[in-house]
């Protein structure tokens, strides 16, 4: 299956199986991202729950194709707020 993880402009989409780990697809994020797995937060849209590391993505109902938002760990050791750009954010305003 694949997941679409989503952070400001920008869309990862990761192949994974409902049987792997949160943990495991802040992994694959790492080497896409260059922010290691302690400072990403992954929160699934759909339900707005933060994703817990040692539980599979089938616990957490992160099905195929699910929308799951990235914020990073910021210098105050606290996560950002979920930004995520939409399209008519980058209309021009007549």
């Amino acid at each position: 299956m694949y997941i679409r993880v989503k952070r400001n402009k920008s869309t990862y989409f990761i192949q994974c199986e409902p049987t792997e780990t949160t943990l495991s697809v802040k992994q694959k994020l790492h080497s896409l991202i260059d922010q290691p797995p302690s400072n990403q937060q992954l929160v699934l849209l759909a339900t707005n729950d933060v994703l817990e590391d040692s539980k599979t993505l089938a616990e957490q109902k992160v099905e195929n194709d699910s929308v799951v938002a990235l914020a990073l760990r910021k210098d105050d050791d606290e996560f950002e707020e979920i930004f995520i750009a939409r399209p008519e954010d980058f209309m021009p305003s007549s």
